[in-house]
């Protein structure tokens, strides 16, 4: 099969989808693979690297997308890669398209078959503790006076008390938050809907004081807290919230929220996708970190474990083809986002009120 790597084009995203190792990999199983030119340069993979490893390094994302059957990347499909969509194409990424009607779409319009990476990995995002880790320290940095924060010091000093940090979600994304506060000596109390989660974080942090707590008590902790970290991906379907915006006006001043998770309207209500470029905005006297890509600020890192991640099952889709692989890995199937025009995904179908049809019968078939 031929397998296209083309250059990320979301703003501050240095990722690349596989590295020289993966590309070495299929092509000693036979398979053409093709990368756009820089594809790797933030991941310090160089064109070289690619060529060495047996990739045919092409000089434009159109020519990645002209040449290749399945194409394989790391952030979702944006508008300016809409046209070079065909029918004959397996996406294989991350998509996160029941958030994204216009890509979606556009999936469906071109006809080919969409997997939705961030569905197939069975112990959560490769990426998940790179980005609780980098977005507690962009949240620590927020706290400092220079940045509007409340102007607590990480670590305790002098009789004043460190920086009073709330983590909500204590899974992977929360265990890389509280892995970098204490690591600083930051005061965290943390927030998960399971009491095995809760009791875990306990038992691992205890040296650190470190307490655990239902949801329900988020409220009563809020206006002392300089940092609310939200590590917690929302059911779509739902109407509620856990940091809802009425909330907002029991904080501190200059308090600071980060919504790693970043789910628009999703557990924070007031969350919406920000840039590296432009990462924070206000409301309600509230600051909001909410970049939607934070694990893109450690490209060579991030890159490193997605593309260890994802290539059993690229290899997978290029060997048996997409809905044969799907049929024999589970994993897979449950990415399983588009065919021939028609949605998959139970998630997006009911969060876009749209007809879905379920993976089984599409397999079936």
């Amino acid at each position: 099969m031929r397998i296209g790597v083309p250059r990320e084009v979301k703003p501050g995203e240095g990722r690349v989808a596989l590295l020289p190792s993966q590309v070495r990999r299929l092509c000693a199983a036979g398979h053409c693979v093709l990368v756009e030119r820089g594809a790797g340069s933030m991941s310090a993979a160089s064109d070289d690297d690619y060529a060495a490893a047996g990739a045919r390094v092409v000089a434009s994302g159109e020519a990645v997308f002209a040449g290749a059957e399945l194409v394989v990347k790391v952030k979702e499909i944006l508008p300016r890669e809409f046209p070079l969509l065909e029918a004959r194409h397996v996406s294989y990424t991350n998509l996160h398209s029941a958030a994204d009607r216009p890509q979606l779409d556009r999936l469906l319009a071109a006809g080919l078959i969409a997997i939705a990476a961030e569905e197939t990995h069975p112990f959560g995002s490769p990426n998940s503790v790179l980005a609780g880790e980098i977005g507690a320290l962009e949240g620590i940095r927020l706290v400092l006076a220079p940045h509007g924060g409340t102007g607590r010091h990480f670590m305790g000093h002098f009789g004043a008390a460190p920086a009073r940090a709330l983590v909500l979600g204590l899974g992977g994304v929360g265990r890389g938050v509280l892995r970098t506060l204490h690591g600083l000596g930051v005061s965290v109390i943390g927030f998960d809907v399971s009491p095995g989660a809760r009791r875990e974080a306990e038992l691992h942090w205890y040296k650190h004081g470190f307490r655990a707590l239902p949801v329900e008590e988020l409220p009563g902790q809020l206006p002392t807290a300089d940092v609310v970290f939200n590590c917690v991906l929302w059911d779509k379907t739902r109407g509620d919230h856990l940091l809802a915006r009425s909330l907002l006006a029991t904080m501190q001043p200059r308090a600071v929220i980060v919504d790693i998770a970043c789910d628009p309207g999703g557990a924070v209500q007031t969350c919406r996708a920000t840039r590296w470029e432009d990462p924070v905005y206000e409301v309600d006297g509230i600051r909001h970190f909410c970049v939607d890509n934070v694990p893109g600020a450690a490209p060579v890192t991030a890159s490193a474990g997605y593309a260890a991640a994802i290539v059993d099952g690229v290899a997978a889709v290029a060997e048996l083809g997409a809905l044969e692989a799907c049929r024999r890995d589970a994993r897979l199937a449950r990415g399983l986002t588009a065919v021939d025009g028609v949605l998959t995904l139970e998630e997006a179908g009911r969060v876009q009120n749209r007809p879905w049809t379920p993976v089984s019968e599409v397999l079936a078939r």
